[in-house]
């Protein structure tokens, strides 16, 4: 943390906008899962977009993402599959 940043805000993630039924179904593919994507009324207060506006990062802490979705998703199946054999989950 910086000197005067206590309480700033930090948005993370990928700046490029993915649509979720699309992530859901690279999930299904990755993890060869035969299961039924289920679709519900979004809540109230969802947001309309989830695209990270990651400037304030970038430029106070030099972050940005290192790799893409498809990657990033592979490495999260991959550590959950490890949990999940130590019974962690």
């Amino acid at each position: 943390m910086f000197d005067g940043e206590k309480g700033e805000v930090y948005n993370l993630g990928n700046p490029a906008e993915y649509n979720m039924i699309d992530l859901a179904n690279e999930v299904k593919k990755l993890t060869g899962s035969n299961s039924e994507l289920v679709f519900k009324p979004l809540p109230p207060d969802d947001p309309m977009q989830r695209r990270p506006d990651i400037t304030k990062i970038k430029s106070k802490l030099g972050w940005e993402p290192k790799v893409g979705p498809q990657e990033g998703l592979k490495r999260t199946i991959e550590w959950f599959k490890k949990e999940m054999e130590n019974g962690k989950y």
